[in-house]
């Protein structure tokens, strides 16, 4: 069994605006300097989004772990991308440290789009089919050499195994307010499931935020920032934050999920939920509970048949 690494605080984060975004623009890129710069509404957590003009968008991260995607995914999106059967976000220029901002940034072109939403989506089930074709042409690209599990990605291809202390800490504070019975078996199912499949490309962070639509389908995936090559059960987490059941069953069979990385992947959903609703008591923590409720339907890991 593998020690768990230490994750540290949280991160610290940074502030930055439209002006500081204008000066960095102005500075290090000329050519787009009489472009309008405007801050992109719920833009995100561990970037900063600024639509710069109309075709693109400035994307900076919010605290230096956050950084340590830039490079990666300047590196890695230009080779993905091309593989891939949907637009994802492909690096026009990176930025330097600047007008009193500390990181290095990116400029990448526009993807047009809503944040998925149960909602929103037209036909549940395409919808799963073709995010399940998206991850499944993800995996199939060449993993030589690419980004192992680490901070830059807060471990996320490694064991859910990485976040035990974090799930335990969240089942002792929800005690009486969720099954956590239920809970704890399905967690350490999680633990217990064998990894034997080779390592994959994974996304890191296939959260409705980042699945972006287009007239109810699925139009684009955004946000690589926790991309890597590993164990691709994080990935699976969406069939119990977004899917509908229906939808989580065609997931499923068309990305061809064996028992082992099934059970991983609701591991991953359950240790965000949990955590999530230990730590707040707001929209945010109502979704993470109809989250839970999606995983215990399913019931406990000696009657799941999968």
């Amino acid at each position: 069994m593998s020690s768990t690494p230490d994750l540290g605080p949280l991160p610290r984060r940074v502030t930055v605006d439209a002006d500081q975004v204008r000066q960095l623009v102005g500075d290090q890129f000329p050519r787009w300097a009489d472009l309008p710069v405007r801050p992109v509404p719920a833009g995100g957590w561990d970037n900063f989004t600024f639509r710069l003009g109309d075709d693109m968008v400035a994307r900076l991260p919010s605290a230096a772990e956050y950084a340590l995607a830039v490079d990666k995914e300047q590196r890695w999106l230009p080779a993905l991308a091309p593989r891939l059967p949907l637009p994802v976000p492909v690096p026009l220029a990176r930025g330097r440290p600047g007008a009193g901002y500390p990181f290095p940034w990116s400029v990448y072109r526009w993807l047009p789009g809503e944040p998925a939403s149960p909602e929103r989506i037209s036909d549940p089930v395409r919808f799963a089919l073709d995010l399940a074709g998206f991850l499944a042409a993800l995996q199939r690209v060449d993993a030589a050499d690419g980004p192992r599990p680490g901070k830059h990605n807060w471990f996320r291809g490694a064991s859910p195994r990485t976040y035990d202390a974090q799930v335990r800490r969240a089942l002792t504070a929800l005690d009486g307010r969720v099954d956590v019975d239920l809970a704890r078996e399905i967690w350490q199912t999680a633990l217990d499931a064998p990894r034997n499949g080779v390592d994959v490309w994974f996304h890191g962070d296939v959260a409705p935020g980042n699945l972006l639509l287009g007239g109810g389908a699925l139009a684009a995936v955004i946000d690589f920032g926790t991309c890597g090559v590993g164990d691709p059960s994080c990935d699976v987490a969406i069939a119990w934050t977004l899917l509908t059941a229906d939808g989580r069953r065609a997931f499923r069979e068309r990305l061809a999920v064996d028992e082992a990385t099934w059970a991983r992947g609701r591991g991953w959903a359950l240790w965000k939920a949990l955590v999530t609703c230990a730590r707040t008591a707001d929209e945010e923590a109502a979704s993470a509970r109809r989250v839970l409720g999606e995983i215990f339907a399913e019931g406990s890991t000696d009657d799941h048949s999968g």
